[in-house]
């Protein structure tokens, strides 16, 4: 008996092990990126290797990933890098009219850092209301109140990349004291303290300042001081749009750098430039205001955009005074003629900046971009001078009054930058780099409007035109000046390099072929050469190709849960 069941036994056997022989082995990873040329970010020489992703995470970064992957991706003759992050995003609007976020993500970006002076949070009623009246062409209930709201609201409706602001001190300061030129009292500047706490507590990065624009001109260094030492506290940035990018250029920097030491936390200078060609000179003097505070043991940074032109509304040509209280009490001063009178004599006068400048003297150097009114719209993308002459008006009148009739900014372009400077800029080793725009794509609503070539190029002008044509900067170190610098100036531990355990956010790129295609006259084109993005371990982009998913997250900052409300 026992004979037959052992060879019963042994024939059953040797047909179980012959049928798992045909199972293949479970898949190590989920993807494995093969035989790319790794830039991890961190600025070290590159190398062939394997990059594997399981889950939301690396799993392994090295010469040969040893198991499979349930997907392989064939990178030989690709970079494979992390994901970029924009330091400088208006992305706030444009994602909530299409989360897709295609020319940022066509760039390889895979966060989007907002909140240039100006955040979606803390809202008063009063602020949500203004906010919704003030609406362009998006259009969109405000469903939320603060930023940490606002910022999990776009993770849940869903987004292509990850997300993360700074709090506005402008935003703050209009919660407590609108949008007039006054101080705060001890009280009013307490409130606003703890309205920064609050908001670094949800995961905010710090604090932004604008400088230049009503009503965040109206604080005063010690205000700012106060807004970042708070932010300090909690592990975050004081980053902004200096006072000044022309004549006080200099000056500026200084505040910035005195906001730093007073503090006790890092800061940053918003789209470093020198504007105006009488300040182009300035260069030297403001890398060694800069190197000199680096020196000292302050962390100064600084980011750009990779363009010889700047784009903002035409407030940025107006005196400060008479944009005080809002868009609303702006236009109304307009009507008034001895007050129009009285703010176009200054900007005749050279008093208000080099961008007032340029609307006096150099309107063809002034392209409208973007107006609210659809009788305006047809305007879009010619020069202010050729509007003046159609109008048989002065420059300066024809800005006032476009003002009075859109009842808003209006967005243009000044070309009032020196392509020699930045070039320099884009070697300096403590330079990152932010569109300064959304992230949008040439189709529905934003189709309305025109816009600067960062919007869909930034990125791709530094690693296609200065990166491999002009040969500025070795591509690993502008790899790790997209990538792990930022990243470090943020306080992010997980982000900005590829190494095991990190999120999996990657990207790969042709370095032959990557470019921008957007210019002035036809900006709304996407750049090309990037082929594969992955977010949070889901590829977004596939063989250059937009694949529809929505895996962004809310990427908050180091005092997330550890600032003391």
């Amino acid at each position: 008996m026992n004979r037959p069941i052992s060879a019963a036994l042994a024939a059953a056997a040797c047909l179980l092990a012959s049928a798992c022989a045909t199972v293949p082995p479970r898949p190590a990873y989920d993807v494995v990126l093969r035989g790319g040329t790794i830039y991890d970010g961190r600025g070290g020489a590159p190398y062939t290797g394997d990059v594997a992703i399981k889950g939301e995470r690396i799993a392994f970064v090295g010469a040969h990933a040893g198991g499979s992957g349930a997907r392989e991706v064939d990178a030989r003759g690709l970079a494979v890098a992390p994901g970029f992050i924009n330091m400088l995003s208006w992305a706030n609007e444009s994602l909530i009219a299409d989360p897709k976020s295609q020319s940022d993500i066509r760039q390889g970006v895979t966060l989007e850092v907002m909140g240039e002076g100006d955040s979606m949070g803390p809202l008063s009623d009063d602020m949500k209301a203004h906010a919704a009246a003030r609406q362009a062409d998006i259009k969109y209930p405000i469903e939320w109140t603060t930023l940490g709201d606002y910022l999990g609201w776009l993770e849940k409706r869903g987004v292509a990349t990850n997300v993360a602001s700074f709090v506005g001190a402008s935003t703050v300061r209009i919660h407590e004291l609108g949008e007039g030129d006054v101080d705060p009292t001890p009280e009013q500047l307490d409130r606003m303290r703890a309205l920064v706490r609050q908001a670094m507590n949800e995961g905010a990065m710090g604090v932004g300042s604008s400088l230049i624009y009503a009503p965040d001109n109206f604080a005063e260094t010690p205000e700012l001081a106060a807004l970042a030492t708070e932010s300090a506290k909690c592990g975050g940035m004081y980053i902004s749009h200096i006072r000044d990018e022309g004549p006080k250029l200099l000056e500026a920097i200084d505040e910035l750098v005195t906001i730093a030491r007073t503090s006790g936390g890092p800061a940053e200078i918003y789209h470093s430039k020198q504007a105006g060609k009488s300040n182009w000179g300035k260069m030297d003097a403001a890398i060694a205001r800069v190197e000199a505070a680096r020196a000292e043991g302050l962390r100064i940074t600084a980011d750009m955009y990779t363009y010889a032109a700047s784009s903002t509304g035409l407030d940025a040509a107006m005196p400060l005074w008479i944009q005080a209280g809002g868009i609303e009490k702006w236009v109304e001063r307009l009507k008034d003629p001895a007050l129009r009178a009285r703010a176009l004599g200054e900007m005749r006068a050279g008093t208000v900046s080099e961008n007032s400048d340029l609307v006096v003297r150099e309107p063809a150097k002034v392209l409208l971009l973007g107006f609210k009114s659809a009788a305006l719209k047809p305007l879009t993308g010619r020069s202010l001078a050729d509007v003046a002459k159609e109008r048989g008006k002065s420059p300066e009148e024809t800005a006032a009054d476009l003002i009075v009739e859109d009842n808003s900014r209006i967005q243009v372009a000044y070309f009032s930058m020196s392509e020699d400077n930045v070039r320099r800029e884009v070697q300096l080793p403590w330079m990152s780099f932010g569109s300064d725009a959304s992230s949008q794509a040439p189709e529905g609503v934003f189709l309305k409007s025109s816009t600067h070539p960062r919007a869909y190029g930034n990125v791709a002008r530094l690693l296609g035109h200065y990166v491999r044509d002009e040969k500025l900067v070795p591509l690993q170190e502008a790899v790790r000046r997209l990538t792990s610098l930022p990243a470090g100036n943020l306080g992010l531990k997980e982000r900005g390099s590829l190494a095991a355990g990190n999120f999996a956010d990657v990207v790969a790129f042709d370095p032959a072929t990557i470019r921008d295609n957007a210019t002035f006259d036809k900006p709304q084109q996407f750049a090309t050469g990037v082929r594969h993005v992955f977010v949070n371990g889901v590829q977004v982009l596939k063989d250059g190709d937009h694949t529809g998913t929505t895996p962004g997250r809310f990427v908050r900052g180091p005092g997330w849960n550890k600032c003391p409300a």
